[in-house]
């Protein structure tokens, strides 16, 4: 995995639909809040995420409440955005179903 420089991540979140890069603790981060009717919902989907991100072996941070999800994606070891980030940011949109 390599860190990508701000212009491909300029690139590259243009292309993800609802997702924002964030500068947090000094460095790029993608998130999406995903609103749901009610909990319940909301912790499918949080369940859902968690599946993704450890057969990938990559982790988002996510939080969880009444009627939403924030999920944030970024690679810690790297302190910003790679690729990966881009596809799980990418794979967790897809099970986001309404």
């Amino acid at each position: 995995m390599r860190k990508l420089d701000d212009s491909a991540i300029e690139k590259k979140a243009d292309t993800l639909h609802g997702w924002m890069v964030v500068k947090r603790d000094g460095g790029p981060r993608l998130e999406r809040e995903f609103p749901f009717d009610d909990f319940t919902d909301a912790l499918a989907f949080t369940l859902k995420v968690g599946v993704i991100a450890e057969k990938a072996d990559h982790h988002p941070l996510m939080e969880t409440g009444w009627g939403r999800v924030r999920v944030v994606w970024w690679s810690h070891s790297l302190g910003g955005l790679s690729e990966r980030d881009f596809e799980m940011a990418e794979k967790t949109s897809a099970l986001y179903v309404r």
